[in-house]
Order: structure tokens, then sequence, then C-alpha cells
């Protein structure tokens, strides 16, 4: 069964400019028209889309802020917009734009202001927050100010927060936006272990795609509030046309290579890019050319997941 489930979802906005001094136009605009998809538990899914795709406006029908104005949809048994004091207790929401701390106390206080809000077992809380603060390295920093942590420490306090109360989905809407690379690191390897020894729910949107490749095995590309694609990574190169390349360095200059299965893409001097389909064995190729001319070295380059989602944006 699954955990989320939404079906021809809808949401439109009434926008009202003005035309004339005092005359005004009313116009619909359909931030989300015919979504359809499921999430399993324990999936990692990646949401992602251009601006104004209708990411944003998706999460906040799934946590309850809005009501669809048309389509089916349920979250853990519930409706979200009905049941949303209910849900919120099966739910955790991160959003890197804003934090759900209070900005003047320590962080420790944030955390257990949480714990009355959302009745937290002491044993319960104590234990959860022991592990998490742990794993994201926040011992050090309890008992400081909200307001004098830095993006990243912040971030990790928003985790935290949003996990105290065990919820079996959790939604992060840009949760590494503003991070070093050492944070983002600690963050990606502390959501893969909450995923594999918790089975807790993920629903990523992101425009760092690193993030998507480091933790979704399934995707979901939403362009004018409509899926467009939905599927793993390896079928969403395929979908979007992605060619893996041979980077072959030669002895000496020679003529653009020519071998069965891959298509000269570029020559500079001895060294020479041939691109060959993602579901193609990159063997007979290395074989082929490595019998047939003089080579000093071979790498494989992958496909590049932001070129793919460029392509399909661009369709």
């Amino acid at each position: 069964m699954s955990l989320i489930d939404v079906k021809d979802l809808e949401r439109t906005f009434v926008v009202r400019r003005r035309n004339g001094r005092f005359a005004r136009t009313r116009t619909e605009v359909r931030a989300v028209q015919d979504l359809t998809f499921q999430v399993g538990a324990g999936e990692m899914v990646g949401y992602i889309g251009p601006n104004g795709a209708g990411k944003s406006t998706t999460i906040k029908m799934l946590t309850g802020i809005l009501v669809p104005t048309g389509g089916h949809l349920q979250v853990a048994g519930l409706e979200p917009s009905r049941r949303r004091t209910e849900l919120a207790r099966r739910i955790g929401v991160v959003f890197g734009q804003r934090t759900t701390l209070w900005w003047d106390l320590p962080l420790r206080d944030s955390f257990e202001l949480l714990q009355k809000i959302y009745r937290i077992p002491p044993d319960r809380y104590r234990t959860n927050l022991e592990e998490y603060v742990e794993l994201l390295s926040l011992g050090d920093l309890l008992d400081t100010p909200v307001r004098q942590l830095s993006l990243g420490q912040r971030m990790r306090g928003d985790i935290v927060a949003a996990l105290l109360h065990d919820p079996e989905i959790l939604y992060l809407d840009e949760p590494t936006i503003g991070l070093d690379v050492v944070s983002k690191g600690r963050l990606r390897d502390f959501l893969r272990t909450l995923n594999a020894e918790r089975g807790t729910t993920l629903l990523l949107t992101t425009h760092d795609l690193q993030d998507i490749e480091a933790l979704c095995r399934r995707v979901i590309v939403i362009d004018r509030g409509t899926a467009v694609f939905d599927g793993d990574l390896a079928d969403l190169h395929r979908h979007g046309g992605s060619m893996r390349t041979l980077v072959v360095d030669l002895v000496d200059e020679a003529a653009p290579i020519v071998v069965a299965g891959a298509v000269i893409r570029r020559v500079e001097g001895p060294r020479q890019w041939l691109s060959f389909p993602t579901d193609a064995s990159a063997a007979p190729l290395v074989a082929a050319v490595a019998a047939t001319y003089d080579v000093a070295d071979l790498s494989i380059q992958e496909p590049d997941i932001e070129d793919v989602i460029r392509e399909l944006y661009s369709r």
C-alpha cells in the first residue's frame, strides 16, 4: 500500500491584475494539474523541476497547508487538509529557506519545546535526541542560541527538530541550500542512515542534483504542474537521451577514431572523445579501440544528470 497517494491532483490560484485605473482582470493560474504518483513506505524519492513548476505547492498540499482544487490526495491514510493536526504527528518537514527553531533560544530549549508540542515520551525523546545529536555533530552547540548558529549548523538543528517525534515521512525542501561541501556530505550520510535504519520515507525537492544522485533511487520530474518523468536514475538518462563518453589518449595524433557503436564527438591532439549509449557496455568498445589503435590511456565519463534534466526542460 502506498504511503503517499496522489491522483489527478490540481491546485488553481486566482490572480487579479490591474487593467486601467479602476478595472481589474481576474486570471486563474494552474500551479499543479493532473499530477499523479504514489510513494511507498521506505522510499527515497527526488522531486525536481524548474522554478515555478509546482514543487513547493505540492509539498504544501501534502502537508495540509494548502487545500487541493481537485483530485485525490492521501498521506498515511489521511486527507491532509482535513486531518492536518493528526497528520502533523506522522510527518516531518524541513524548508531550507525557513527555520522551525526559536531564534533567541538555545538549540536545546527549542528541542524541549517540541517535545511538549508533540507530547513525545521522555525516554523516547532522550534516545532520539542523543542519537541525532551524535550523528549530526551538534553536541557542542546545544546551548548556543539559534541566531548565533551558521547556516549549516541551523540546518542540522532543523533536521533534528523534524525527526524528534519519529515521523514516518520526511519532506525536505532544499535542505542543502547554501551549505558547504563538508556540511552537505555530513547531511547526506545522515539521511542515508536514517532511511536504512529507521525506514523513514523521504521526499526531497532540490536544485542540487548531486543530492538526488547521492540519495534517491527514484526521481519524479515535474514541469508546469505535471509529472513529465517518474522512474529510476538509469531510466532518466535513457529518457533524456544522454550518452556516456569514452576518452581515448592515443600515443600520437591520428585521424578521428572509427569504431562500431560509438560516435566521435571531439578531437584535441592525441586525445579523442567518443559517445555511446548509456545502456551499452563499454567493454566491446574499449576492446575494439585497443585492438585497432595505439592507446596510451582510456577513461569513461558518465553522463551529467544536469544535462539530462536540462534536455527534459527544453522539451
